[in-house]
């Protein structure tokens, strides 16, 4: 009796848990963009407009935003303002170093055609005979060449699981990396599940000089 209770609870929890959890996270996503609207007017807001609260109107607020923005900065004079902008933050002695790295690295991910978290690696870690899933973020700074001795070194990103937006920055010779036929949102499924969800056909090859 215990053992078939067991066992419809179990197939229960694991129809109901994922959509939970699913619905928390489009909750509080939702949530946090509709948060948006407190930086409007009160007389401005769509529930004094319309007099009726309409969940998820924030994040059709700050799609706009987004699109408006990206659309005046894509001119000569947008990106004018930019620079301006730019320029008026990095007279700030604290915040232009907390603007500055966020805007690096937004940059360096979101860039066409550019090389961070584009490739899954296999490395040893943290000790040879075990392997690890590690993100390429770029080359190594020269510096790191010549202190080591290596002449071809890449900085990879090793996540932790199952929370992958921490882990560890090293740097590691080319020919000690493996480069996984898997792409990204595979590997990140795989660091999160703890190993559990695992990627099909995945297939994995030497990794290449770019």
């Amino acid at each position: 009796m215990m053992h078939r209770f067991r066992r419809y609870f179990i197939s229960g929890l694991l129809v109901w848990l994922p959509v939970v959890v699913t619905v928390f996270v489009i909750r509080f996503l939702v949530d946090l963009l509709d948060s948006t609207l407190m930086l409007l007017p009160r007389n401005f807001r769509p529930d004094a407009l319309l007099g009726v609260h309409i969940p998820g109107i924030g994040v059709v607020l700050t799609v706009v935003v987004i699109v408006t923005t990206g659309l005046v900065v894509a001119n000569i004079l947008g990106k004018k303002l930019v620079e301006l902008w730019d320029g008026l933050i990095g007279r700030i002695p604290l915040v232009r170093v907390v603007y500055n790295a966020v805007k690096q690295v937004s940059v360096t991910l979101f860039a066409p055609g550019g090389k961070s978290f584009r490739k899954v690696l296999l490395v040893e870690f943290p000790r040879a005979g075990m392997w690890s899933i590690a993100f390429q973020t770029g080359d190594s700074t020269p510096e790191v060449d010549r202190a080591v001795g290596e002449n071809d070194m890449v900085s990879i990103f090793i996540p932790a699981t199952p929370n992958p937006t921490s882990g560890f920055l090293m740097m590691m010779p080319r020919k000690d990396i493996i480069e996984l036929d898997m792409t990204v949102d595979q590997a990140l499924k795989y660091v999160i599940s703890l190993g559990v969800i695992q990627p099909n056909g995945v297939q994995s090859k030497t990794l290449k000089q770019d």
